[in-house]
């Protein structure tokens, strides 16, 4: 059963030179426990449909479903609580004047969950879960590491007790090493916590290890929908194939593979 359905969705950004298309008549379901990568280059729609989701923009046409009910274009509190956001840069994400405590506990003091003395328990639980210690919760963001503000902004997400995460290229602004840790991470909390992720990114050779399907868009359509392993070995539009010939070579399997599909286009 899907747990977010999009259904014929669109956004029209209305400007001094005219009607920008930037999403059209997308539709996709997201199955609870899937972790769904929504891919393209810049400008092709897929931050465009995060914020739909998210409610910080309004559709112009289409709908879109959670838990089988239509979603509001004035999102209710229970909604936003249930659909958390991760977002790409984990320092400017954070508000510097506040600890690392008190940004985790800013979601449970918003949504009223649990009781007031209770709160920093939670704070506590949701830092160790991301393999933090809870004695961090008193440190600024400017003292940790970018790996340690993305697992903060993580913990802050998952403090709220959320059905699915949007992650706008989390790993994004981490070194490789970093960014491997935090995709293991995301792996490890999907399947002990259940979750449901849209995993928004340019990057496909992100999507190998965290995405059950990918959602290929260019140019604000839905140009290919599948599963990972599918999209990988056999992509059937040539914009996939370009994408998938930009992954750094790892093996001469993939190599012989990047030669066949450059030889198609």
């Amino acid at each position: 059963m899907a747990l977010l359905s999009v259904e014929n969705l669109s956004k029209t950004f209305q400007t001094p030179r005219g009607a920008v298309h930037a999403v059209r008549d997308v539709s996709f379901a997201v199955a609870r426990g899937e972790c769904l990568a929504v891919v393209g280059e810049s400008g092709s729609g897929k931050t465009t449909i995060a914020n739909m989701i998210l409610g910080i923009l309004a559709p112009t046409q289409g709908a879109i479903r959670f838990d089988d009910h239509a979603l509001p274009s004035r999102r209710r509190p229970e909604h936003r609580q249930a659909i958390q956001l991760v977002q790409q840069n984990p320092l400017s994400s954070l508000n510097p004047k506040r600890s690392i405590g008190a940004s985790v506990r800013l979601g449970l003091d918003t949504y009223g969950i649990g009781d007031r003395a209770g709160r920093w328990d939670r704070v506590a639980a949701a830092l160790e879960e991301v393999g933090l210690p809870p004695e961090m919760r008193r440190r600024a963001p400017s003292a940790l590491s970018g790996g340690q503000r993305q697992r903060v902004g993580i913990a802050r997400a998952l403090a709220c007790e959320p059905e699915l995460l949007v992650l706008d290229e989390p790993t994004s602004a981490l070194d490789v090493l970093v960014q491997a840790r935090v995709l293991r991470l995301l792996n490890d909390l999907r399947a002990r916590k259940q979750l449901t992720y849209i995993f928004i990114t340019h990057d496909l050779a992100v999507v190998r290890n965290v995405a059950d399907r990918v959602a290929v868009f260019k140019a604000g359509e839905l140009v290919e929908l599948g599963e990972t392993r599918q999209i990988f070995t056999a992509p059937a539009h040539p914009y996939t194939r370009g994408l998938i010939g930009a992954v750094p070579v790892v093996d001469a399997e993939e190599l012989h593979l990047r030669n066949t599909l450059a030889g198609e286009n």
